[in-house]
C-alpha cells in the first residue's frame, strides 16, 4: 500500500532546495530512491553543520528492525562508537521507524546539535534526540566514507553549483 504523502514538489523544511536525487541498487534491484534537500550555503564537507532533509521512497518492503540493523552497520563506516551506543541507537531507531512497504516515503530531518526526526505521510513517526547519532546516520549517505559514493555524488549534484547564478 502506498502511503499518502506531501506532493513530490513540496519542500520538507523552510528555506531548503532539492540538491540531488538518485537510486540505490543492490544486485541490479532498486532498493529505494533518495532525494536530498539542503539550505543555501550547504557544504558537503560539513554536511552535519546545517539542517537537511533526506527522503527515501522504498521499492521493497523492510521491517524497522532490518532498517535499524543495516543503518548501524553503515554508520560504522562513518565514525566509531561504543557497543553501548550501537545498542542504544539501534533500539531508538527501530522504535522511531515504521515498517515500510514498496512505495512508502520516509523523510529524515537532521537537526544539528539536536538529533533526527522521521516523518511519513506528513506526520512525525519518531525521533532520535542524539546529535552524534544524527551526524553518523545522515553520514550513511553524505559522508565521504559512504558505501555508496555514486549515490552520494548524485545527492550532492546541485551543491557544486550553489551560489553560482
Amino acid at each position: 500500500m502506498v502511503q499518502a504523502a506531501e506532493p513530490a514538489s513540496a519542500t520538507p523544511l523552510s528555506g531548503v532546495r532539492l540538491a540531488g536525487q538518485g537510486v540505490l541498487r543492490f544486485l541490479g534491484f532498486e532498493i529505494y530512491r533518495a532525494r536530498l534537500w539542503v539550505q543555501p550555503g550547504f557544504d558537503a564537507d560539513h554536511y552535519a553543520a546545517r539542517p537537511l532533509a533526506l527522503e527515501l521512497t522504498y521499492h521493497r518492503d523492510f521491517t524497522a528492525e532490518a532498517i535499524a540493523k543495516r543503518s548501524i552497520e553503515e554508520m560504522r563506516r562513518v565514525g566509531s562508537f561504543t557497543p553501548q551506543q550501537a545498542t542504544r541507537w539501534q533500539q531508538a531507531l527501530q522504535a522511531a521507524l515504521p515498517d515500510v512497504k514498496s512505495g512508502d516515503r520516509l523523510l529524515g530531518i537532521h537537526q544539528p546539535g539536536v538529533g533526527a526526526v522521521f516523518k511519513m505521510a506528513g506526520r512525525v513517526v519518531g525521533e532520535v534526540p542524539d546529535a552524534e547519532f544524527s551526524r553518523l546516520f545522515f553520514g550513511i549517505w553524505l559522508s565521504p566514507q559512504t558505501s555508496e559514493p555514486g549515490l552520494r555524488q548524485e545527492l550532492l549534484a546541485a551543491t557544486r553549483t550553489a551560489g553560482q547564478p
